[in-house]
């Protein structure tokens, strides 16, 4: 008989578990932390989503930055800048700060950029020198600072005499022979430094004739036209500021009116003692009403300062032709210098109402209050001139 063997159908009982002879082939036992894969795809990339995105924004925030950085630099220091265009003259006022030598430097278009020449300049630790440089359109930075800190090259000045009694016509065509840049005509139209308004202009002013004041300047050679421009307003200012306006305001005349009177009297006398008896002439026609008879007016109108008046000219309809219109022109006609100025603030006080020059003489006049004496110095000044082939019958030189 066989020994009972544990494990045979005859007994009932749990069921031993067989042993493992390759524990290699059954899976491992799934680690905590991978029940995170058992979650659905969508789960996790929600979960793995944000951390993606902010890492994105992290790197183009970083990009940006290394860009304005990049550009930043590259704008402050310019380094694949040309010499620049044009050359120009400027001026460093004196006592000019960095900021203001920066905001002129880009009016006149040297620079692009006021911040990054004011933060180039204190980075520099550059004291710029006041004076007159030739500087060239759209310069580097560096370079603009360089000639300012080595300051300004010696200047050659130009004199420029502006003569008195001359009209913006007249003084743009000498300015052509100079050496100083722009159109004199197109500068002197108007200025922040001067509105005739202020001085009692009337209506549309043309331009700044009459407060050109006329005198000798010193420029640069090579300075720019409206330097001229703003030292005869500057000038004129300082002139009228000794011309005593009294007596013409009570005659209800204001700067203006003088200024313009002042334009007269400077073309028509041609000796200076005369000058308050021509102003007295033209202060007396007013009051009568009577037409001023000045052919100078006329003279401007049609730009023409040496060849006979015709006939046809003196009936020309124009606001200038003061032979047919009552009352003063429409405004100044020339540069008026301070002793007209004063003898059309303050004329003499004489009763005449004509005069004619005087055979003979060297600009002299004759001076008449009635018409029937003036008639007889009109015939003696025609009598002559017809002598001289209709030339004017002056002596000048003798």
């Amino acid at each position: 008989m066989k020994p009972f063997q544990q494990g045979g159908s005859g007994r009932v009982g749990r069921r031993a578990e067989p042993s493992n002879p390759n524990p290699r082939s059954e899976p491992s036992p799934t680690p905590a932390v991978a029940a995170d894969d058992e979650r659905p795809p969508d789960l996790r990339h929600r979960l793995h989503a944000p951390r993606t995105r902010g890492a994105r924004v992290i790197a183009l925030i970083a990009l940006v930055a290394t860009a304005v950085a990049i550009w930043f630099v590259v704008s402050l220091f310019q380094p694949l800048h040309g010499k620049g265009g044009a050359t120009l003259p400027i001026t460093i006022p004196r006592g000019a700060s960095g900021h203001q030598v920066g905001t002129l430097l880009a009016q006149r278009h040297v620079i692009s950029s006021v911040f990054f020449f004011t933060l180039r300049s204190s980075i520099d630790g550059a004291k710029l020198k006041p004076g007159t440089y030739i500087l060239r359109r759209d310069m580097p930075y560096g370079a603009v600072i360089s000639e300012l800190k080595r300051g300004p090259p010696p200047q050659q000045l130009a004199s420029i005499t502006i003569a008195e009694g001359h009209s913006r016509r007249e003084t743009a065509a000498k300015l052509s022979n100079t050496s100083l840049v722009g159109n004199y005509l197109t500068l002197s139209v108007s200025s922040p430094k001067l509105n005739p308004h202020r001085y009692g202009a009337r209506g549309h002013v043309s331009s700044l004739e009459g407060f050109l004041f006329p005198a000798t300047y010193q420029l640069p050679e090579g300075a720019p036209v409206k330097e001229l421009v703003d030292q005869q307003l500057i000038a004129f200012r300082r002139n009228l500021r000794k011309v005593k306006l009294g007596f013409a305001r009570r005659r209800h005349l204001t700067a203006y009116d003088v200024v313009t009177i002042a334009s007269m009297v400077e073309r028509e006398a041609q000796v200076p003692k005369e000058r308050p008896l021509v102003a007295a002439v033209i202060y007396n026609r007013l009051k009568a009403h009577t037409p001023l008879g000045i052919d100078a007016t006329i003279r401007f109108a049609l730009n023409n300062y040496s060849r006979p008046l015709t006939r046809s000219d003196l009936a020309r309809r124009s606001p200038y032709n003061t032979r047919l219109r009552q009352g003063l022109p429409p405004g100044p006609i020339d540069s008026p210098g301070l002793a007209s100025l004063k003898a059309a603030a303050k004329p003499a006080r004489v009763g005449y109402l004509y005069y004619v020059v005087k055979p003979g003489t060297c600009g002299h006049h004759a001076f008449s209050k009635t018409a029937a004496q003036f008639q007889k110095d009109a015939k003696r000044y025609n009598a002559a001139r017809a002598r001289k082939g209709g030339r004017s019958p002056t002596t000048c030189g003798k």
